[in-house]
């Protein structure tokens, strides 16, 4: 068969992690090693295996060799050395930060308009704990290299592509502009997916995905992952053999089976979003869309040039013209095909109110300062077709 490191995304997204040989007989796909403990028949063994001086599974939260499948397949789509599997992706993103030497007076700078958990973790927890953050505009260069200059930061968190505003991150600037001032760069690529880019490939030293989305995409499983070179996923292994964040073996299992499918997926989604998109833009009822993919979004341009052609994402944001929480609840309410449920990425179409959900941590103010005005709706893109999308769209904003 073709070198895997050699083959086409859609090759690799089939096959790789899968048939690690155990036995005289191989399963054709990884099965689920559901065991806590394993045992060898050398003590010597398993204290190489304990030591990390061999590998081996030998406690379910050091791993799992379905766990160990899942990481390969990971850093195979992400051109990475290596990958850590977490039980979600918020506890990726924090053991990401831990990695890179986030601590009681460290700085962080970070992208403003952030998932919400991830802002709230920053500008809460970690705040709490003594840690500065500082809070830009990633798409202003001049604003990041300055809080970079003046703070020192041990990391700058940004998305490839924001949630749910949808601005496009410059990562190979980034990627220079962080190392330039000794910071270490943290891409949440979980929007755009390897599908659509790759941030180690630009300079980025973790990429971070909340796998439960477009990774696994059929909304039945919680994960989360980080792929980097060797020595940080080395850091994270014994960060999580401490923090116990551990994906499960089930979840694994199934989050490697969504991947398979990753690129038919993805390139469906791009193009009904794409279609909902231009679509939205000449409803009498929107204020506003918030897309890549249309030519007057501010990051098309770079969007173009990072993502190769293959897509603009599946998620699209608009604002409802005078709407406010209540027409917003009405109008989800009429939806029949697009889902009102709190995620994203699944093959079902999903809508989602940032104000009282993705964003319902931040005050207000925060929600003012970030850009998330009370109207704004996000919507995912399933694999449906764009025209029973379109329809349902249609009814529903007749029905406010």
């Amino acid at each position: 068969m073709t070198d895997l490191n050699h083959a086409a995304f859609q090759t690799r997204a089939v096959h790789a992690g899968e048939r690690v040989k155990q036995s005289e007989a191989t399963p054709v796909t990884t099965p689920i090693h559901g065991a806590v403990g394993y045992l060898y028949d050398s003590m010597d063994d398993m204290d190489a295996v304990l030591g990390s001086t061999k590998p081996g599974p030998v406690y379910l939260r050091y791993g799992s060799p379905t766990v160990g499948a899942f990481e390969a397949a990971v850093a195979s789509l992400e051109g990475a050395e290596a990958a850590q599997a977490y039980s979600s992706g918020m506890a990726a993103i924090h053991a990401a930060l831990l990695g890179c030497g986030v601590k009681a007076g460290a700085s962080v700078v970070a992208a403003l308009d952030l998932y919400g958990a991830t802002y709230s973790l920053l500008r809460g927890l970690f705040s709490a704990l003594g840690v500065n953050v500082r809070m830009v505009n990633v798409t202003d260069l001049d604003e990041v290299e300055s809080a970079l200059k003046e703070t020192k930061p041990v990391c700058l968190l940004v998305e490839t592509i924001s949630n749910p505003l949808l601005k496009v991150a410059d990562v190979p600037a980034l990627a220079a502009l962080a190392h330039q001032y000794g910071t270490t760069l943290l891409v949440d690529n979980t929007f755009a997916s390897p599908y659509l880019f790759n941030p180690l490939a630009h300079g980025a030293d973790y990429v971070i995905h909340s796998a439960t989305k477009y990774i696994s995409g059929h909304g039945d499983v919680l994960a989360g992952v980080v792929a980097t070179n060797t020595a940080n996923k080395s850091k994270l292994y014994e960060l999580n053999k401490l923090t116990g964040g551990v994906l499960g073996p089930f979840e694994a299992w199934l989050a490697l089976r969504g991947i398979k499918t990753l690129p038919l997926r993805m390139r469906q989604q791009c193009e009904n979003a794409m279609r909902v998109a231009e679509w939205l833009v000449n409803h009498p009822r929107i204020r506003q869309v918030i897309f890549p993919g249309l030519p007057e979004h501010p990051g098309h341009g770079l969007a173009k040039r990072l993502f190769n052609g293959r897509g603009f994402g599946g998620v699209l944001s608009f604002e409802i013209d005078g709407a406010g929480k209540a027409e917003v609840f009405r109008f989800m309410e009429a939806l029949k095909i697009c889902l009102p449920a709190t995620t994203l990425g699944d093959i079902y179409s999903l809508v989602l109110h940032p104000m009282t959900a993705s964003h319902r941590s931040l005050t207000p103010e925060e929600r003012a300062r970030v850009g998330i005005p009370d109207g704004l709706v996000r919507l995912s893109t399933g694999i449906e077709s764009a025209d029973d999308i379109l329809a349902d769209l249609a009814a529903a904003l007749k029905n406010i």
